[in-house]
């Protein structure tokens, strides 16, 4: 069996803040299902991810994944930049 400490979870989302140094703050929005009256509504959130390189700019899509804590609200990093 894999072990599932090695199992990172990876996240795409779209730059909506850069202001910060080496901070990007990514936005997720998802389409789900209302139980009852079985509509879709979209649901979002959103994530300060540490970028290194400051290279990520605002309407960016970007992948990034979970690592140990770098501070108080960034326990994600940025993998690559898609667009």
């Amino acid at each position: 069996m894999a072990d599932k400490k090695n199992i990172k979870r990876r996240l795409k989302g779209i730059v909506v803040g850069n202001k910060m140094d080496k901070t990007i703050v990514v936005e997720i929005v998802r389409k789900k299902l209302h139980s009852k009256y079985k509509k879709q509504y979209k649901s979002s959130k959103k994530y300060k991810v540490h970028d290194e390189k400051n290279t990520a700019q605002i309407g960016s899509q970007v992948s990034f994944e979970e690592c140990r804590p770098i501070s108080k609200d960034k326990v994600w990093r940025l993998v690559n930049i898609i667009k």
